[in-house]
């Protein structure tokens, strides 16, 4: 039977288990408040999920008790990359769990994005919270993570589409910041960017009505990113590594160095656990995550593919991945059957989250964008949820040196690309590898709030943070659209 869709789901319990194992998509989850993401639930219906194909072959719910060497929580692109990664490198076959199917949350919902980034700060940021010595380090460690993704995207058929990134001025006071981060970027990396006028824009790339001008980034990927997560699946399954949909963690313990990991159909016990859960990171599911990060919702759509007119119309000439200067960015591409896909900010909570004045706020968007497109069916619209951390950039760590519990969180909707490479290390923290690189700040330290005034308000009124929420995005609001 079919979940009443404005309510969240009720507790699991072991007797849950006789219950069907692919249940109705949920619209409405809200991991602030949800006690967990569901059980077996269906995808959200995305363009990805309508165009992927089959899911490859699992290996079932958790049905009785168990042992493994490893266990990785959540099933998406770093929990799938850091079992293939266990597997290839270091010879750990690890079991994965995942609440719902295959790729559930945040990697078939995405824009399918990849650029040459993690978290959400500029480099320039880094050089001013780190200093030029450390940032420097870490576009290292960046740059060698976009490696460690285009050679995955190499092995799996995703309808790759590469070429850079286009970082586009929607006001012209914001030329200025472009122009900036290009010369930091230029000078400080020695990365090839180049500054584009509106003329040039229009002419050589694609005539956005509302763009000034725009930053190319050399590095960029387009990807399926469900088809590229179901190539992880393929990879990992063929090296050994067990991955279990419908098996939510609805208990842990710890007991003499073991982790006891409680789904609804068995325990599995194991030396070591990492969490790879995203946006879908549950308060309750361990107190190493609790709190540590903002979930954020991000609206998505794509259209029906555009005539010939309409690419004229658009001067479509690229396929590269765009990002606009908004805070509340949009991000938008042509795709590979020339449908536009774009995506921007999404309600405060889930109970609002199919409020249709969300939806209409990114079809606006798409219409300021590209006039020719007003009008233009929407084939595929839905959302989903982003791990926000409290600094703007993520973390591949483990928390406590004393317990064999490690995460990967926060990258803040620059996950597509990075996930690969934080699954990478991920697997190298969790089989004991050390090294140099694991003294970078999103190595070093945890997913913490800066002081304890903050902390108190993020773990006894989280509920309470969306107020907060509210106000910031009318601020930021009115700042992006000020001219």
């Amino acid at each position: 039977m079919r979940p009443n869709l404005d309510t969240e789901p009720a507790p699991l319990t072991s007797a849950t288990v006789a219950s069907s194992h692919l249940q109705g998509y949920v619209p409405s989850y809200d991991p602030l408040v949800a006690p967990h993401p569901g059980h077996g639930t269906g995808y959200a219906p995305t363009y990805w999920v309508a165009t992927a194909g089959a899911p490859p072959q699992d290996d079932g719910p958790i049905t009785g008790d168990t042992d493994a060497d490893v266990v990785i929580v959540g099933a998406g692109f770093t929990g799938l990359a850091t079992a293939l990664f266990l597997a290839r490198e270091h010879g750990i076959r690890a079991t994965v769990l995942e609440a719902n199917q295959t790729a559930w949350g945040c990697t078939s919902r995405n824009g399918g994005q990849g650029q040459n980034a993690s978290g959400r700060l500029y480099r320039s940021q880094w050089i001013q919270r780190w200093g030029k010595e450390v940032a420097l380090k870490l576009d290292d460690e960046i740059r060698e993570g976009f490696d460690t993704f285009k050679n995955l995207v190499a092995e799996v058929p995703c309808d790759p589409q590469p070429g850079g990134h286009l970082y586009i001025a929607h006001r012209e006071r914001k030329m200025a910041f472009l122009r900036k981060e290009a010369q930091v970027m230029r000078e400080i990396f020695g990365y090839d960017t180049r500054m584009l006028s509106r003329e040039e824009l229009a002419e050589e790339y694609v005539k956005d009505a509302e763009a000034f001008g725009a930053l190319h980034e050399p590095d960029g990927i387009g990807v399926h990113p469900l088809k590229l997560a179901f190539g992880y699946l393929r990879m990992a399954r063929a090296l050994g590594v067990k991955v279990h949909p419908a098996s939510p963690v609805i208990g842990f313990e710890t007991r003499n160095g073991v982790h006891h990991l409680r789904t609804p159909g068995g325990t599995v016990r194991a030396r070591a656990v990492g969490f790879a859960t995203g946006g879908y990171t549950s308060n309750g599911l361990h107190p190493q995550l609790k709190s540590k990060i903002m979930p954020i919702l991000s609206n998505s759509l794509v259209t029906r593919p555009l005539t010939p007119d309409e690419l004229a119309a658009t001067n479509f000439l690229t396929k590269e991945v765009i990002t606009d200067t908004r805070t509340l960015r949009f991000y938008y591409r042509q795709l590979p059957d020339n449908r536009v896909q774009i995506g921007s900010r999404s309600a405060i909570t889930g109970a609002d989250a199919a409020n249709p004045r969300h939806l209409a706020v990114l079809v606006e968007g798409l219409h300021r964008k590209f006039p020719a497109l007003r009008g233009i069916q929407i084939d595929h619209s839905w959302w989903g949820w982003v791990d926000v951390s409290h600094d703007m950039m993520p973390r591949v760590t483990q928390p406590d040196p004393m317990q064999n519990i490690f995460y990967a969180l926060g990258y803040g909707g620059n996950g597509v690309a990075f996930s690969a490479h934080a699954g990478k290390r991920l697997a190298q923290r969790i089989a004991g590898q050390a090294g140099k690189v694991f003294e970078l700040p999103i190595y070093n330290t945890p997913l913490e709030y800066p002081n304890v005034a903050n902390w108190v308000r993020a773990r006894y009124f989280a509920p309470f943070r969306r107020l907060g929420q509210r106000a910031l995005y009318h601020w930021y609001h009115l700042r992006d659209e000020a001219p």
